[in-house]
């Protein structure tokens, strides 16, 4: 499926502020079942953009807007080319859970075991496990568990947008009875987590299928889980929508919460109370994209900016900044 997705972020500042520092996690992803046929970002006010790769393989765009400005528009525009994800099997044998225990996974996948941020245990998780009767899923093989707890998510919460916010713990959405895919996704994180089941944060979009019974709203961003099982690898469930993650679903970046990889991050210089607008468009390609795959920075006119590296350059851009990283621990 050849996607075409556009991604505007609009910040209005009530007086000009003197700078903004800007980070991005918007690029999709390259991956076995996701190319990248291009990438572009546009900036108002224009700045010089640079990258690298963070902790997790995700690309990472940063720059600054030294200048005063009163308003800041950051558009997005990306075309993928998407694939259906290998069929999973019905269920796994019961030994899934002894390999879960195993030295290399526990190891391996630390980050993605331990509570971190949003997706953690809480005394109110507690209580909802037991009322809804959810560790009695452990009962089952690992991947019928995560299967029946994606759709018990789905059952238990209803979709509204506006009841939380991004920076909401999950006792918010547990007392609620309502929350939008962020909530859901670090809900089903930590549960999989406390079964000891290693659970990441993905950060990407959905071209939203309505008349299928997709809830998502189709003019945001959107949020779902991966989890590992040593026989299975990575896999992604929506419990937004009730659904595995698929050919729909396109990754932008992982990590252990939505804190790890938000869309855009930053801060800026100055006393202004600031507004937070957000636009996004994922729709299916008109025609085939025969332009060979490329990153580029634009100014607001639209005049190229300097040309991003080639896919081989920034790889070595990338493990070059690892490098340093790792000579400066």
């Amino acid at each position: 499926m050849l996607l075409e997705i556009r991604h505007i972020t609009q910040y209005h500042y009530a007086a000009p502020v003197r700078e903004s520092v800007m980070e991005l996690w918007m690029q999709p992803q390259k991956s076995g079942r996701q190319r990248l046929v291009s990438f572009d970002l546009e900036l108002d006010p224009p700045a010089q953009v640079f990258s690298y790769a963070d902790s997790f393989g995700n690309a990472v765009y940063h720059f600054d807007v030294p200048q005063p400005h009163d308003r800041l528009t950051i558009t997005a525009r990306s075309a993928v080319e998407t694939s259906p994800p290998a069929a999973l099997p019905e269920a796994l044998d019961m030994g899934e859970w002894d390999r879960l225990r195993s030295d290399f996974v526990c190891g391996e996948h630390f980050d993605y075991l331990r509570p971190h941020g949003f997706a953690r245990e809480t005394e109110a998780l507690h209580a909802f496990m037991a009322e809804t009767g959810l560790d009695a899923l452990r009962r089952s093989d690992p991947l019928t568990a995560v299967r029946e707890l994606s759709r018990a998510i789905y059952g238990a919460f209803g979709y509204e947008a506006g009841v939380t916010r991004a920076d909401s713990p999950i006792d918010d959405v547990l007392a609620a009875g309502k929350g939008v895919c962020q909530d859901f996704a670090h809900l089903m994180i930590a549960i999989c987590r406390a079964w000891g089941v290693p659970a990441r944060y993905v950060s990407g979009y959905l071209f939203t299928d309505r008349k299928g019974g997709d809830r998502s709203d189709p003019d945001a961003t959107h949020a779902w889980a991966e989890v590992f099982l040593p026989s299975t690898r990575w896999i992604g469930f929506d419990p937004t929508n009730n659904i595995e993650a698929g050919e729909r679903h396109v990754t932008c970046a992982v990590g252990r919460d939505y804190s790890d990889v938000p869309p855009s991050r930053g801060v800026y210089k100055g006393e202004a109370e600031s507004e937070l607008s957000v636009g996004v468009s994922v729709r299916r390609a008109r025609a085939a994209v025969s332009e060979p795959e490329f990153l580029r920075i634009s100014g607001p006119s639209g005049r190229s900016g300097p040309r991003r590296p080639s896919s081989s350059a920034l790889a070595e851009q990338q493990r070059l900044h690892h490098m340093q990283q790792q000579q400066q621990q």
